[in-house]
C-alpha cells in the first residue's frame, strides 16, 4: 500500500510540473483597460491647465487642449484587435492522462513490479514458512519454498543482523540448495556473533569442510580440534573430523575419529556397519589394509598356445551368492600357472570391500578383446564357495569354454 501512494504522489508531482505554470500565467492588458486609462489622463491634464492657466502660467490654453486631444486620437487603435481567449485548463487533460499512462506503462515494463509483488508474496508467507520448518508434524517445505524462505530470512536481516538463529537458518537454506556462497557467509556471520555456540560453530566447521577451498578445510579442522578438546565424546564432531581428515588425505586420523566413534555408539547402532565400511576403505587407501586373498591358476599347455597375446586374463571374485563382484582385478597374460592377490584395493564398491566378505568365490577368465562382458570362445574356470579369512589360498583351473 505504501508503494502506490509513492506512485501517486510522484505522478502528481508531475502533473503539477506540467499544470502550474499554466494557471499562474499573467493576464493581459485589454484594450477596454486602456482606454480608460487615457481617457483619465485626459480629464486630469485639462484640470491641470485650467489650474495652470488661473496662476497664469499658461497663456495659449486652448491650443495645448487641441495637443492634448491630438495624443489621446493618436493613441486609440485603428482597428479593433481580437481579444485573446484565456487557455482553456481542461485542454490540458487528455496531456496530463497521457503523462500518467506513459508513466505507469514504463515502469510495468522496466520497474520489476512482478519481483515486487513476489516479494510482498514472500514476506506475507514467512510467519507459515518459518513454523512448517520449525514443526516436524507440518507439511517438509520444497524447494521452491526453501529458497523462498531465505528470500525472506534476508529481507529480515536487514532489519535485524544480529539474530543468530536466523543467520543459521539461512545458512543451512544455502547448503540445502547446493548454494556455498551464502552458506559459508551466513555461517560466517553467526559464528562472529556467537562463536562459543556449540551449534554455530558445528555448522560453520562442517560448511567448511565441505567447501572446495584447501584453506576452509585447514580452518574447519582447527575449529573441531578445539571442539573435541572441550567435548570428546560428541558424535557429530568426530564425525565431521573423520571426514575432513579423509578428505585431506589424512586417512590415519581419519580412522582413530571412526574408531572413537566405534567405542561411542550403542552396539545396535545401524551406524556401526557404515563406520566399519569407511574405516576398512580408509585403511585400503592409506595402504595399511594387508588382507589378501590369494588366488593360483592354472591354464593347459595345449590352450596357453591357442590364445592371442593380445589376450587378458580377468580375475573376479563375489559373494558366493550373487553374481555381482565384489572385487575385480585384470592384468596381461603371462605364462601358467600364475598366482594373483587381491584386496580391499580391488574392491568395486566402497560399501562392499573383499575384507567384509565371511565367504568367496572366484572366477577367472581369459578375455581374448579385452572386453568386461563374456564374448564366445573365452576360456574361463570357477572354485567352489569357501570361507574368507586373510589367509585364504584359492586354485582355480581354467578348463571351460564359453560357447
Amino acid at each position: 500500500m505504501a508503494f502506490w501512494l509513492i506512485v501517486l504522489v510522484l505522478l502528481i508531482a508531475a502533473a503539477a510540473l506540467l499544470l502550474v505554470p499554466v494557471l499562474r500565467q499573467p493576464q493581459r492588458d485589454l484594450p477596454e483597460d486602456r482606454d480608460r486609462l487615457n481617457t483619465r489622463f485626459y480629464h486630469q491634464r485639462l484640470k491641470e491647465l485650467e489650474q495652470d492657466e488661473e496662476q497664469g502660467v499658461v497663456a495659449e490654453r486652448q491650443a495645448m487642449i487641441e495637443e492634448l486631444q491630438q495624443n489621446l486620437l493618436s493613441d486609440v487603435p485603428h482597428a479593433e484587435k481580437a481579444k485573446p481567449e484565456p487557455l482553456n485548463r481542461w485542454v490540458l487533460l487528455p496531456g496530463v492522462v497521457v503523462l500518467v499512462l506513459i508513466s505507469v506503462g514504463f515502469y510495468l515494463k522496466t520497474g520489476g513490479l512482478a519481483q515486487v509483488q513476489g516479494w510482498n508474496l514472500v514476506m506475507s508467507e514467512m510467519p507459515s514458512l518459518r513454523e512448517r520448518v520449525m514443526n516436524e508434524d507440518k507439511q517438509p517445505l520444497t524447494m521452491e519454498e526453501i529458497a523462498r524462505l531465505g528470500l525472506g530470512l534476508r529481507t529480515e536481516l536487514q532489519t535485524d543482523p544480529r539474530n543468530v538463529a536466523d543467520w543459521v537458518m539461512l545458512g543451512r537454506i544455502g547448503m540445502a540448495l547446493n548454494n556455498a556462497t551464502t552458506a559459508t557467509q551466513a555461517f560466517s556471520h553467526a559464528y562472529q556473533l556467537a562463536p562459543n555456540e556449540p551449534e554455530v560453530a558445528l555448522g560453520y566447521a562442517e560448511v567448511l569442510t565441505r567447501s572446495s577451498d584447501p584453506e576452509d578445510n585447514k580452518q574447519a579442522a582447527d575449529m573441531l580440534r578445539d571442539m573435541m578438546a572441550r567435548n570428546h565424546e560428541d558424535v557429530r564432531v568426530l564425525s565431521l573430523l573423520a571426514f575432513n581428515a579423509f578428505e585431506q588425505g589424512d586417512y590415519k586420523k581419519a580412522i582413530g575419529a571412526w574408531e572413537m566413534m566405534l567405542k561411542t555408539l550403542p552396539a545396535n547402532d545401524s551406524r556401526r556397519e557404515v563406520l566399519k565400511r569407511s574405516i576398512e576403505q580408509a585403511k585400503v587407501q592409506s595402504g595399511e589394509d594387508n588382507s589378501l586373498l590369494n588366488v593360483t591358476i592354472n591354464l593347459s599347455p595345449d590352450v596357453e598356445r591357442q590364445l592371442p597375446p593380445t589376450a587378458v586374463l580377468v580375475v573376479s571374485v563375489t559373494d558366493g551368492a550373487t553374481p555381482i563382484p565384489v572385487a575385480v582385478k585384470q592384468l596381461p597374460l603371462g605364462h601358467f600357472p600364475v598366482t594373483v592377490s587381491l584386496s580391499d584395493a580391488n574392491a568395486m564398491m566402497p560399501e562392499r570391500l573383499l575384507s567384509a566378505q565371511k565367504q568367496v568365490k572366484v572366477r577367472a577368465r581369459i578375455s581374448r578383446d579385452g572386453l568386461a562382458n563374456p564374448q564366445s570362445g573365452d576360456w574361463f574356470g570357477e572354485s567352489a564357495v569357501i570361507p574368507y579369512n586373510k589367509e585364504s589360498q584359492i586354485s582355480v583351473q581354467i578348463e571351460h569354454q564359453v560357447p
